[in-house]
């Protein structure tokens, strides 16, 4: 089955049964710290597909990644830990035949090239969420010839893929032109776990929670220096979740007592936790690629019902519409403003409130999520000659 646009890739369809479709998920990834994962689960378990997992997670975070990056004499052992999921990876792929689509988990720039000699009649999509070239700059990385490798990497990764998946129209822009044509928009989306309907607050004070992992795609130092500007209002109480690679500097910044500041959360208490606030924190990074992302914390704040506030970049603004609050990127200054002229109004901030969720229930639940996808995959019962994707 060829698709129109891209005529020299052939989407390879398995012999299978007529009723519906099994779908596998592959990989290395870690659905419990990462989310996006369940989403895309979830997506096609709503549309009443048998779902399937073949998964070893690697257990080791971005920041592991490109720190073992960083340090040469480090890759042996991220060569070690990946080829010891690979060997159960591999084992366990035998109980999983007669799959109709192969689905690569998130950060499985690798994994994507085994998933393609396991299942060669099979389409693969991956789930190419985050670019390693743009995280690696994003975290300065300043050495010219891992950014090379990295990019060698997102190329032959995108490239192996049937169905490369990102996460904005920007993104899709940014793939190489060899596999634009077959990459698809995902939007990233909320696990349903996270739909929590807004209910009015008893609390006199403005609840503003942020979470994250303090990159610098998050400008968690502007949060800080906003928080610098509130300290001494009362209508205020913020909860900070995360710590990461800006974490010192936001807390030094910061200097308030109205703010509670905790370092973990469980995956299973978050949503809950967000949904007791009233307004959730975006990102305000200013690097190009906090310009092009929706990151999580806006689909799972707009899902728990809190009022989102966030900076103000094409992407997020399409996602959000008129359901968001936006301030300039990188202006601290503009951010405590605009959270002072909501502790002001909290009709406003109800307005917010509602309006988030209910974006959210249309286009970020998960079966929202994978409508595009879906769309692109052929029938199930269809069998096709394979040919493999033109170099």
């Amino acid at each position: 089955m060829a698709i129109s646009h891209a005529p020299a890739v052939a989407i390879p369809t398995p012999r299978t049964r007529r009723t519906g479709r099994r779908v596998l998920f592959f990989g290395t990834y870690d659905a419990r710290r990462y989310p996006r994962v369940r989403v895309l689960q979830e997506g096609f378990a709503t549309l009443g597909d048998e779902v399937l997992e073949c998964n070893v997670p690697l257990r080791l975070d971005t920041a592991a990644r490109v720190k073992m990056l960083r340090r040469p004499w480090l890759v042996p052992l991220l060569a070690a830990k990946l080829a010891s999921t690979w060997i159960r990876l591999i084992a366990r792929s035998r109980r999983c035949r007669g799959v109709d689509l192969v689905v690569v988990g998130y950060m499985g720039h690798f994994d994507v090239h085994l998933a393609r000699l396991l299942w060669p009649r099979t389409p693969v999509a991956l789930d190419h969420l985050v670019s390693a070239r743009d995280t690696a700059l994003d975290r300065r990385v300043s050495s010219r010839w891992l950014v090379r490798v990295l990019d060698w990497l997102d190329r032959a990764a995108v490239h192996a893929a049937h169905f490369p998946c990102v996460d904005t129209a920007e993104h899709r822009e940014r793939v190489c032109a060899a596999a634009r044509g077959r990459a698809v928009v995902v939007p990233v989306g909320a696990p349903s776990d996270w739909f929590y309907p807004p209910v009015q607050h008893a609390s006199e004070r403005v609840r503003v929670v942020f979470f994250g992992s303090f990159t610098p795609l998050q400008g968690a130092p502007v949060i800080g220096e906003a928080l610098r500007l509130l300290a001494d209002d009362e209508r205020f109480a913020f909860t900070i979740v995360g710590r990461g690679q800006d974490y010192e500097e936001t807390r030094a910044v910061a200097r308030a007592a109205n703010v509670e500041w905790i370092d973990w959360v469980e995956p299973e208490y978050l949503p809950y936790l967000v949904a007791c606030h009233d307004v959730c924190l975006g990102i305000f990074g200013t690097g190009p690629k906090a310009l092009r992302v929706v990151p999580n914390k806006v689909f799972q704040g707009a899902a728990a019902g809190t009022a989102i506030v966030t900076s103000d970049t094409p992407p997020q603004r399409q996602e959000l519409g008129n359901a968001a609050a936006y301030v300039p990127a990188g202006d601290a200054s503009a951010l405590a403003a605009e959270l002072r002229k909501l502790a002001g109004d909290p009709d406003r901030i109800w307005e917010l409130r509602v309006a988030a969720f209910g974006r959210a229930n249309e286009r970020f639940h998960p079966a929202a999520v994978i409508e595009a996808l879906n769309a692109r995959l052929p029938a199930p019962a269809v069998v096709a000659a394979v040919r493999p994707i033109a170099a």
